[in-house]
């Protein structure tokens, strides 16, 4: 089973576009469901959620934090309470194009679930201002440079592993950024798939240029100490 985490906070008007390209995306090839974790929205996000749950779509449920505390933390509680062995990410602003979707299924046929592996998205045409993709130029550049993720774009929200692989990785607030990186830490194996992006519809992001870059440095460090410090053991004789 796949489950589709999303996690949302404000964002009342994307929601039935999105969970409408899911269900169409998905079909009835695989068994889904669609996970939204809203993390303390003070518009009506909650209330479109729930009304779309019992009305139209069955596939989708619906947590609620009581107050905001980030967008990793939503995830996390997203992936906890899934019942999919295999976890797709996106962000809740329509930007990732559900569509794409089966080809992240594809990429992951040459693994088992069992396994530690992160096929992550990559945005080749971003549709963002060029400030915008200016800074996310200058930010994975860095990050590959430093903590070598083998992604040209970790911060891209659509991604897909297994739960297993996922709540094995060292948790801290702001680590979506870095799921490639961890799950190669753990010895994981990561492969990219070029992907769509798209206007957000409606609303405004709720992250600043200078909320970004100053966590992001300070994270980044952060992961680069855990890397350098991980022991990956390789089991090759058991006694019996």
């Amino acid at each position: 089973m796949l489950s589709v985490v999303i996690p949302a906070k404000n964002e009342q008007d994307n929601i039935e576009p999105l969970v409408s390209e899911i269900v169409a995306a998905l079909g009835s090839d695989y068994p889904f469901e669609v996970i939204y974790v809203d993390d303390g929205s003070t518009d009506n996000t909650y209330r479109v959620l729930r009304s779309l749950a019992l009305s139209r779509f069955p596939q989708l449920r619906v947590l609620k934090h009581a107050y905001s505390v980030g967008q990793s933390t939503a995830v996390y509680t997203g992936v906890y309470h899934a019942k999919g062995e295999l976890i797709v990410t996106l962000d809740a602003d329509g930007q990732n194009d559900p569509a794409d979707i089966p080809a992240l299924l594809d990429a992951a046929k040459s693994f088992s679930s069992s396994q530690c592996f992160c096929i992550a998205g990559y945005r080749k045409n971003r549709k963002d201002t060029a400030w915008k993709r200016f800074q996310s130029r200058i930010a994975n550049g860095i990050r590959s440079r430093f903590l070598n993720d083998d992604t040209p774009d970790s911060g891209c929200g659509i991604k897909l592993f297994p739960r297993e692989t996922f709540l094995k990785l060292p948790y801290f607030d702001h680590m979506h950024r870095f799921i490639p990186a961890l799950v190669k830490r753990q010895g994981g194996e990561i492969r990219v798939v070029p992907v769509n992006h798209r206007d957000r519809r409606h609303g405004t992001s709720n992250y600043t240029m200078l909320s970004r870059l100053w966590v992001g440095i300070v994270d980044m460090f952060g992961v680069l100490w855990l890397q350098r410090r991980a022991k990956i053991a390789q089991v090759v004789f058991e006694d019996e």
